[in-house]
């Protein structure tokens, strides 16, 4: 009877009917048998048969099939629920992420680059009904992963995430942004978004970024501006050590900050600074938030009705009663 629902529980008030109809039939048993006066029962003395003691007690018959009854009015029944989700109004999103050694600075922990992987694989899962597509830039820039609703490719695309050198580094805004947009240009989603993410000033690329922005607005792609970076002093990687490690030393973090508020605005989105890593995480909670998907969900009710097999258990208690009253247990009186 396992995940077994009901669709009138109500009817279950009636078996407080049983004990009184048990205590009833039980005071009344003796009445349900004819009776014979005669002068003396001596001659009758031990010929009390198993079937005579058990004659009164045909009435707990009735009273299962009472119960059965009580319990197909009940209706119990199983259900198989199916859902099916659309997605009504999607958005294509692309993050366009700064890989520039910079990113290595240690002001977020372990280090910015670490600290964006963590948040955006979490931004990711949060979005499971839109499509989204990854472009790193540095010096120059290229798309890592399409849009795609494929999350486990852009999740992989996030994890693959690091500095290696295989593009020339620097940081050039506008041609990161122009290449998102590229992306997004010929999207027919309700809403196209670009998160543009970097922790420094512009100082690469052939594209400027206020071009970029103007070419995002005409194309209705909103963008929002992320600056990683604390305020003041940070460690920044210097050069490599002997080990292959990175030697570090003390830098003043610079943002450009009023270029990155000038993108957003144009395009109708929104600056955010992340100095710590609890604040990188809002901020993708924010814009997780501002930017809804509209889901239609319908769900399928597949119910089995299982109250006939104890209307068929009540039907056969009460006919191997009347056959057990008209044959073994009939009487002559």
């Amino acid at each position: 009877m396992e995940k077994v629902s009901f669709l009138n529980p109500e009817f279950f008030w009636l078996l407080l009917l049983i004990p009184v109809a048990t205590a009833w039939l039980f005071w009344k048993r003796k009445e349900q048998t004819a009776t014979l006066k005669i002068s003396s029962v001596k001659g009758f003395k031990n010929s009390k048969s198993l079937l005579v003691k058990l004659k009164p007690y045909l009435f707990v018959l009735r009273l299962l099939a009472l119960c059965s009854l009580i319990i197909a009015l009940a209706r119990p029944r199983t259900v198989d629920v199916s859902s099916d989700t659309k997605t009504t109004k999607g958005v294509d999103i692309v993050m366009a992420i700064d890989l520039s050694s910079s990113m290595l600075a240690k002001d977020l922990k372990p280090n910015r680059m670490e600290a964006l992987k963590e948040v955006a694989t979490k931004f990711v899962e949060n979005r499971p009904n839109d499509r989204i597509g990854i472009v790193f830039y540095a010096g120059e820039a290229y798309t890592k992963t399409p849009v795609t609703s494929d999350k486990a490719i852009v999740q992989e695309a996030i994890k693959d995430i690091k500095f290696d050198n295989v593009i020339q580094d620097g940081t050039a805004i506008g041609m990161g942004l122009s290449t998102a947009v590229n992306r997004l240009k010929d999207s027919k989603a309700k809403s196209k978004v670009i998160i543009l993410l970097t922790d420094g000033v512009n100082n690469a690329g052939f594209i400027e970024p206020e071009t970029a922005s103007q070419i995002a607005k005409e194309f209705g792609i909103k963008v929002y501006t992320v600056g990683i970076g604390s305020n003041g002093m940070a460690e920044f990687p210097k050069a490599f050590a002997s080990d292959g490690s990175y030697i570090y030393e003390m830098r003043k973090v610079e943002i450009d900050e009023q270029l990155m508020k000038n993108i957003a605005t144009n395009s109708g989105g929104k600056y955010f600074r992340a100095t710590s890593n609890s604040k990188l995480e809002g901020i993708y909670n924010e814009i997780n938030k501002l930017e809804t998907t509209e889901i239609e969900e319908l769900k399928y009710y597949d119910f089995d009705e299982k109250f006939r097999p104890f209307v068929w258990i009540a039907g056969l208690l009460l006919l191997i009663e009347i056959l057990l009253r008209n044959t073994i247990f009939k009487s002559f009186i």
